[in-house]
């Protein structure tokens, strides 16, 4: 008898419960249930489970599992428990998830270059002033992180004319991308970087990586997008180079609290945009089948799916 499959998040139950009704469609033979509805004793039987930005504490309950399938591509929160425990991590690889991402930065990318946030100071204070138009060509966009996000990303500011570079830890090769490496390549994308995308895993060695350090080293007026995870970013350090004039605007989606607080200072600064965490979410569609694809191949055949590597955090 197949054992039971947790699916266990903090999202609204009305948003679990649709994620639950496309597993149902996609797994009729499964039995995924919410972590509430699988009793004590039945939890020591469950091979995998599948979560949504979960309560870890609820995770530790199940403490028997081989993997876990997570519907995020990001899977910091779970890298320690996964150690502790001892079961394996699959992030979510969903090319559905990339294409709304890179709209996502293509359109706060421009934003930007456009230099919208002016503009809508001007209506505020009722100034009508033409701004000169910039081409894209002319406008140079570093992209830290080039995994299947960055990628896309980039290859889609490419097709919309603006000049792509792109660092990541380890040196990569992709054809049309300046790609950078290591320290001394994190210096050189900066120092070019008219507007500097954030799309890192959280790790120990990349938190705080946008600090005063690596600030200092921009064009003046640049700006920073941060679509990955708020702890990448010090928060202090980016309003002092807002408030010293140093950059134009950041637009930020993620935060080391979120919700953000009612009572942050990030709300009310006038060259901050603050978003919702929407740049990118996974879908019940797509990420559901995929999820999918790889509990039954791993029911067939035994074997895991592609898995994070917990010494890297990814």
């Amino acid at each position: 008898m197949k054992s039971a499959i947790p699916f266990i998040s903090r999202k609204p139950l009305e948003h679990q419960q649709q994620w639950l009704a496309r597993f149902k469609q996609l797994l009729p033979d499964e039995h995924v249930l919410l972590a509430n509805d699988i009793e004590e004793p039945i939890r020591t039987n469950c091979e995998f489970a599948i979560v949504l930005d979960p309560e870890p504490s609820i995770l530790a309950t199940f403490n028997n599992l081989k993997w876990v399938q997570s519907l995020w591509a990001g899977v910091e929160s779970l890298i320690e428990l996964a150690k502790q425990q001892q079961f394996e991590l699959v992030r979510m690889i969903d090319p559905k998830l990339a294409e709304t991402m890179a709209e996502a930065v293509l359109a706060w990318s421009l934003y930007l270059h456009r230099e919208m946030p002016s503009f809508a100071e001007q209506q505020q204070n009722k100034i009508w002033i033409q701004r000169p138009y910039r081409p894209a060509a002319e406008c140079n966009i570093g992209i830290l992180g080039l995994g299947e996000l960055g990628q896309a990303s980039a290859h889609k500011l490419i097709q919309n004319g603006f000049k792509l570079s792109g660092w990541s830890q380890t040196q990569k090769l992709i054809g049309g991308i300046d790609c950078y490496s290591g320290p001394q390549g994190l210096f050189k994308i900066t120092q070019q970087s008219d507007i500097l995308i954030c799309l890192l895993p959280l790790t120990p060695n990349t938190k705080g990586i946008i600090n005063s350090k690596l600030l200092k080293h921009l064009p003046a007026n640049a700006s920073i997008i941060n679509f990955a995870r708020g702890p990448l970013l010090n928060t202090d350090d980016l309003l002092a180079a807002l408030d010293n004039k140093k950059l134009y605007h950041a637009v930020l989606d993620v935060f080391d609290q979120e919700p953000l607080p009612q009572q942050s200072p990030l709300w009310s600064h006038s060259n901050l945009t603050i978003l919702p965490h929407i740049a990118a979410t996974s879908s019940p569609q797509t990420a559901a089948e995929i999820a999918a694809q790889n509990i039954q191949f791993y029911r067939k055949s035994g074997q895991l799916p592609t898995t994070v590597d917990l010494q890297k955090g990814y």
